[in-house]
C-alpha cells in the first residue's frame, strides 16, 4: 500500500468522524420539546442576504412567561431571479 492510498484512507475515515458527529448534533436537536403556547415575534438578523441567517423568536409558554429563542434558519429571500 503507498502513501498516497493511506492518505486518502485517513482523509475518509476523518469525513466519516465529522459527518456522523454533525448528524448526532442534529438528531439530538430535532428532538427538543418547545413549549409555544403564543409567538409574539420573529426576528432575522441578516437584511437581503440568503441563505442561512440568525433568528430570534420571542413566545409566550403555556404558563404566560415570556421566552427568547435563537436559532440559525433559512433566510426568507424570495425570488432573486430577476
Amino acid at each position: 500500500m503507498n502513501w498516497k492510498t493511506l492518505a486518502t484512507a485517513g482523509f475518509f475515515a476523518v469525513l466519516n468522524v465529522a459527518a456522523f458527529s454533525a448528524h448526532a448534533d442534529v438528531s439530538k436537536a430535532s428532538q427538543t420539546h418547545l413549549d409555544i403556547k403564543k409567538v409574539i415575534s420573529i426576528v432575522e438578523n441578516g437584511g437581503s442576504q440568503c441563505g442561512i441567517v440568525n433568528a430570534r423568536m420571542t413566545y409566550l409558554d403555556a404558563s404566560g412567561t415570556q421566552k427568547v429563542l435563537d436559532y440559525s434558519k433559512f433566510a426568507e429571500c424570495g425570488n432573486q431571479g430577476g
